[in-house]
C-alpha cells in the first residue's frame, strides 16, 4: 500500500492562515471612481448631444448653481431648516423605536399586545399619514417632526426586536451559569449581542427619514430642500432640482458615514 503524501512545512517556517473570509474590507477609492466616472459620462453625453439638455442637466451647470447657491446665503437658508427637522424628527423617533423594540425583544406581554398594532402599522405608507398629521399638529413645525418621527419609528422597532431575537441564546445560558443578573446579562449581552441589526436598521430608518423631509417641506414650508425642489419642478428648472436633489444624495451619504463611525466604535469586538 503506498503512502499517502502529505505536504510538509520546514522547521520555523510560518504557515498561511486561512481562517479570514467574509470580512469585507473597505475599498473607498472605488465608490470615489464610480461617482467620477458617472459624472463625465453625464458631462460627455450632454456636451455631445447624445443626452438632451431638457432631460438631464450638464453637471458643470449644477456645480455653478451650487455656487450661486453658496453665494446667495440661500443654501443655508435652506439646508438649515431640514437639517434641524431631520434631526429632531429621526432621533424622537429612533430612540422611541430603539427602547419599545427592545421591550418587545425583553417581555413577553409586551410583545403579544404591540407586535400586532406594529405590523399593522408598518405597511402604511407614511406619506398618506400627512394630512392627518397637519390637522393633528397644525401646517407648521410640529406636523413636520411627527411625520418623521414615526417614518422612523416603525423600521427602528421592527430591526430592534429582530436583533434581540436573533441574540446568540447559548450566550444567555453561558451568563445564567456564571450567576449573572438579569440586568447584567441585558447590559452585557443582549444589548451588544443586538447592536449590529440596531445599527442597519438605522441605515433604513434614516434613509426614510430624508423621504419623508422632503414629503413634509413640499407641504406648508417656505424654506427647506423639499420646498426648493418642488419650487424648481414647478419652474422647470433643472439645473436647481438637480441641486437640490445631490443635496439629500450627500446627506444620505453623510448619514451612512455616521452609522458606520458608530460601528467602528461600538462594535469593535467583532472579529
Amino acid at each position: 500500500m503506498s503512502k499517502i503524501e502529505t505536504p510538509e512545512t520546514n522547521a520555523g517556517e510560518s504557515v498561511k492562515f486561512r481562517g479570514g473570509g467574509f470580512a469585507p474590507k473597505p475599498q473607498r477609492w472605488v465608490g470615489v471612481l464610480v461617482f467620477i466616472a458617472l459624472i463625465l459620462i453625464a458631462e460627455w453625453g450632454t456636451q455631445s448631444g447624445w443626452i438632451s439638455a431638457l432631460t438631464l442637466p450638464k453637471p458643470t451647470d449644477v456645480l455653478e448653481t451650487f455656487h450661486e447657491l453658496y453665494e446667495s446665503g440661500l443654501l443655508f437658508q435652506h439646508l438649515g431648516p431640514s437639517l434641524s427637522r431631520l434631526l429632531v424628527g429621526a432621533t424622537i423617533g429612533a430612540l422611541i423605536g430603539i427602547s419599545v423594540g427592545v421591550l418587545i425583544g425583553l417581555f413577553s406581554y409586551i410583545r403579544s399586545g404591540l407586535v400586532p398594532l406594529v405590523a399593522a402599522i408598518f405597511p402604511i405608507p407614511k406619506i398618506a399619514l400627512l394630512p392627518l398629521f397637519v390637522i393633528w399638529f397644525g401646517i407648521g413645525e410640529g406636523s413636520k417632526y411627527a411625520l418623521i418621527a414615526f417614518g422612523t419609528f416603525t423600521p427602528t422597532v421592527v430591526a430592534t426586536y429582530g436583533a434581540v431575537d436573533n441574540v446568540d441564546r447559548t450566550l444567555i445560558r453561558m451568563g445564567q451559569s456564571f450567576g449573572l443578573s438579569w440586568w447584567s446579562i441585558v447590559y452585557k449581552i443582549v444589548l451588544p449581542g443586538a447592536m449590529p441589526g440596531i445599527l442597519s436598521g438605522l441605515r433604513i430608518s434614516l434613509a426614510i427619514a430624508i423621504i419623508l423631509l422632503v414629503a413634509a417641506e413640499m407641504l406648508g414650508a417656505e424654506y427647506g430642500i423639499g420646498a426648493y425642489i418642488l419650487e424648481a419642478g414647478s419652474l422647470y428648472d433643472l439645473e436647481r432640482l438637480f441641486a437640490g436633489v445631490v443635496i439629500l444624495s450627500l446627506l444620505g451619504v453623510i448619514m451612512s458615514a455616521i452609522i458606520g463611525l458608530a460601528e467602528r466604535h461600538l462594535l469593535g469586538w467583532r472579529v
